[in-house]
């Protein structure tokens, strides 16, 4: 989770958004920490920013991380924010989640044996859970304030932001996945589906130009599933390097009368907390990502 704070008054000044270590299931805030996650959240998005950026699908919003441009922060604000957050340019964001799925899981895989397709898009028959789709496909969402984002067709998304958009939404959304998913793949991790978030850069007046550009988080164990490739198997569900250990966790104890995925969540055990956190720096330090450098081609200006 990320709380994100203007730097100035100007609607165009960058954004610092910061990453916590809180930790949301099911729509909830869990009420325990999860120590060094924002962290690691941070570098991981960082390290795919810079590696997207050598491919040069699309710009996005990242400027850099020193605060020192920062007024009113004190050592101790700086200490606390250094290598959780991220300074970045202001954009409309477009109000679509661009989802991109190369295997079927989760609500895909529900949707899968109810109908036979995922959000609206027909796949071959007898394809099991977790099973690699043919080729990757693009799910979009809505972008909902509260609750849950909601799956739509490709064609209601077209009406609520424009088929031109959409479809170059599309586009990128898939050329990045594929990009992304074949890097990981390269070093041991299944980046099975994703999410990504676009918007139109802001000029200097605070108005959106037509500059479309790459923001929020991306590629995150919070933002995508990434599974271990030496473990995988289609046909049963998978060892995850992201939150989805929590969610289990969550689900047992549903499944025990103990919680009704309703505020105000249950108190996560040190095993489940030590367990996520082990998942998640297994996963940066097998994906060994670029490190960011705000100078390098493509950056944000």
């Amino acid at each position: 989770m990320r709380d994100v704070y203007r730097t100035a008054t100007d609607p165009a000044s960058p954004l610092l958004i910061v990453a916590t270590d809180r930790l949301s299931a099911f729509d909830v805030v869990m009420p325990t920490p999860v120590p060094g996650k924002g962290r690691i959240l941070t570098t991981m998005s960082l390290g795919w920013f810079a590696f997207l950026r050598t491919r040069g699908l699309v710009g996005d919003h990242v400027l850099g991380t020193d605060l020192s441009s920062v007024a009113g922060l004190s050592d101790a604000d700086r200490a606390m924010l250094a290598g959780r957050s991220m300074l970045c340019r202001a954009a409309k964001v477009v109000p679509i989640e661009c989802v991109a799925r190369g295997y079927l899981a989760g609500s895909g895989w529900v949707e899968y044996q109810r109908s036979g397709t995922v959000c609206g898009i027909p796949l071959p028959a007898g394809l099991t859970q977790c099973a690699r789709l043919p080729e990757p496909i693009f799910t979009p969402a809505t972008k909902a304030e509260e609750g849950h984002d909601e799956n739509i067709p490709f064609e209601r998304a077209c009406e609520l932001v424009g088929t031109d958009l959409m479809s170059r939404l599309r586009a990128l959304t898939l050329a990045i996945y594929s990009a992304a998913a074949d890097y990981a793949l390269s070093r041991g991790v299944i980046l099975a589906d994703t999410k990504f978030e676009f918007g139109f850069a802001l000029g200097a007046d605070g108005q959106a130009t037509d500059e479309l550009i790459l923001v929020d988080e991306v590629l995150t164990p919070d933002s995508s599933r990434y599974w271990p490739a030496d473990d995988y198997a289609a046909g049963r569900d998978q060892q995850s390097y992201d939150k989805q250990f929590v969610r289990n966790h969550l689900l047992r104890l549903v499944a025990e009368k103990k919680w009704n995925k309703e505020a105000p969540g249950p108190e996560l055990p040190a095993d489940v907390v030590a367990a996520t956190i082990a998942r998640y720096e297994e996963a940066l330090a097998k994906l060994a990502l670029p490190a960011f450098d705000a100078r390098a081609t493509g950056a944000a200006r």
